[in-house]
């Protein structure tokens, strides 16, 4: 008895160090290479198969000096107004969310965009908090070893912008036939009034909430200013 846990704790001190390993080289080999596609690709595009629908992968990976800073900004205002000075945690936003999961109320989650980049790129979609532990370990990584600068690179790059739809060129493309370089204010407040369920939301043609929320995104972007980083 005692043999077989003496193997079973060296078997899980040898996973924690692969995992160990295998982790912090991940995050510090996607600091410089583009990241080719996510779970949450792989997943959905499983879905679609599943259902015997024609999997749906749009996805073209730009630098940042490509994707129009119209765009960056627009995500920066919708889902995290304080990207440029947390450390991946917006400790205040966590709070209200808490507080209003806990009235009962229907409310933002709380995730920075630091947070979305470590769930969308190194994690799966299901709430829970196994996956939320596995998010703030590697959200704590992200901000050591990628500048603010990456972690947007890789976020509009790999986030959902619609079914089918991944980054920012493929979001362009997709709804207004051009490329994100050339995204204008409304254009780019158009995508990201769509974030919070791109499958159900449309950029164009959009129900009421959508254009709410554009307008809304549109005058956040003018309080904002100009988006410099540290």
């Amino acid at each position: 008895m005692k043999s077989r846990f003496q193997h079973f704790k060296r078997f899980i001190i040898k996973a924690i160090f692969v995992f160990l390993i295998a982790s912090v080289g991940s995050v510090i080999l996607f600091r410089w290479i583009p990241v080719p596609f996510t779970p949450l690709m792989v997943i959905r595009s499983v879905e679609q198969l599943s259902k015997g629908e024609k999997a749906i992968f749009e996805h073209q990976w730009k630098p940042l000096n490509e994707i129009s800073n119209n765009l960056a900004k627009a995500v920066i205002v919708s889902e995290d107004q304080k990207f440029i000075e947390h450390f991946g945690f917006d400790f205040k936003a966590i709070e209200k969310a808490f507080e209003g999961n806990q009235k009962g109320k229907k409310i933002k989650g709380g995730s920075t965009i630091t947070q979305q980049t470590a769930k969308n790129v190194f994690l799966w979609p299901q709430r829970s908090y196994i996956r939320k532990g596995f998010e703030m370990y590697f959200t704590f990584l992200i901000e050591v070893f990628w500048s603010k600068e990456r972690i947007l690179e890789v976020y509009l790059n790999s986030i959902e912008m619609g079914n089918g739809i991944y980054g920012a060129e493929a979001a362009a493309q997709h709804w207004f036939r051009k490329p994100a370089a050339k995204l204008t204010k409304y254009e780019a407040a158009s995508i990201a009034a769509i974030l919070p369920n791109p499958r159900k939301y449309k950029a164009k043609g959009s129900s009421s909430y959508v254009e709410r929320r554009k307008s809304w995104i549109l005058r956040q972007m003018g309080y904002f200013g100009p988006l410099k980083f540290e």
